[in-house]
């Protein structure tokens, strides 16, 4: 094995699509956000927002919560425990990628 190598699965591959790693990113760094805020940071359509929101929820990361707003519906994310665990071991690996040399 070479020196400094990181093995591909050792990077979670869920995270690592740029739009989940954005959205990832972006609930990080909040507590909560809204799928409107989110598409529009992302610069993605409402269908891809969704399928990409499905698979972290599906994966236990991300928490998605619909409700009623003044009669309009809001739908909101946030990192699960679990997703805030995958994301920084996440961040981890890709530090040690970055470190080796």
């Amino acid at each position: 094995m070479m020196s400094g190598f990181i093995p591909p699965e050792s990077i979670d591959p869920l995270i690592h699509e740029r739009v989940r790693l954005g959205i990832m990113s972006a609930l990080a760094a909040a507590s909560e956000l809204t799928f409107t805020q989110l598409r529009d940071m992302m610069k993605v359509t409402d269908g891809n927002l969704s399928v990409h929101a499905r698979l972290l929820e599906e994966a236990g990361y991300v928490r998605i919560e619909k409700a009623f707003v003044e009669k309009r519906p809001r739908t909101t994310m946030s990192l699960t425990p679990k997703g805030r665990g995958a994301f920084s071991e996440y961040l981890a690996r890709l530090e040690e990628l970055v470190k080796k040399k």
